[in-house]
């Protein structure tokens, strides 16, 4: 089985740094045309797509906000114009966890704001680059979680996890709803990351305390994801769908 996805639309969210970038850059070097979106960092989203290009590849940046699904679905329509197809690959890697919030302190704005950039994005995201991987009977949505889906995640991340675990019930049904029109969808779970914004959540004490935890000895890397990503989206992963991949170093074995 061929892992090149040569000439495939992909669609990666939240691709200006870190984790969308280093998948962004990943299924472009295996032949995908690839629309890396941003929401405000547009400098980290060009600086990717510019690596891209200098590599032979193709790519162009595109700006939404995904909390709201006018522009969600402006922004499938503006992709599928500039490249002249419908998206093949969808990558739901846009997300944050912006503070951390015990549950006596939490208000229906902050719950709003965790719910709608983690999951809800990613649902209607999914449900507007259906509709054309149906009508070409093939197609691959990899929605990127957090192992906090599965335990909880550390204090004050409790909309952030919930979120993160709803992402992966949602993978499960619409993987059974779409099987049949050829259409794989699967998660990634991923643990401690570096060189990414959650850096800014721990010293180099809580770094090292972390890293002691990990069975590997060390913190991922946003390449670690990436070639998980590319696995699920290629031919060699033909048979596999509605699952969750585990990249955290053997930090939590399920």
């Amino acid at each position: 089985m061929d892992i090149r996805i040569n000439g495939q639309l992909a669609l990666v969210t939240g691709g200006s740094g870190g984790i969308g970038s280093a998948i962004a850059w990943r299924l472009a070097s295996e032949g995908a045309l690839v629309a890396v979106h941003y929401l405000q960092n547009r400098e980290g989203a060009d600086e990717t797509v510019r690596k891209i290009r200098d590599a032979g590849g193709q790519a162009e940046s595109f700006q939404a906000d995904l909390t709201k699904v006018d522009q969600i679905n402006a922004l499938i329509v503006q992709i599928q114009a500039y490249f002249g197809a419908s998206i093949d690959i969808l990558v739901n890697n846009a997300g944050q966890m912006s503070r951390r919030a015990p549950v006596l302190e939490l208000t229906e704005e902050y719950y709003a704001e965790m719910m709608d950039v983690n999951f809800k994005s990613s649902v209607f995201l999914s449900k507007a680059v259906l509709p054309g991987m149906v009508g070409k009977k093939r197609g691959k949505i990899v929605n990127i979680a957090s192992l906090a889906a599965h335990n909880g995640g550390g204090l004050g991340v409790s909309l952030y996890a919930s979120a993160k675990a709803a992402m992966l019930a949602f993978t499960k049904n619409m993987a059974k709803e779409f099987a049949g029109h050829g259409i794989r969808i699967n998660a990634i779970t991923p643990g401690v990351i570096a060189n990414t914004s959650n850096d800014r959540f721990k010293n180099e004490e809580i770094r090292k305390s972390i890293i002691a935890g990990i069975p590997l000895g060390r913190e991922g890397l946003p390449e670690d994801v990436a070639g998980g990503v590319l696995y699920l989206v290629s031919n060699l992963s033909a048979f596999v769908t509605g699952e969750t991949i585990e990249i955290n170093g053997g930090m939590s074995m399920r």
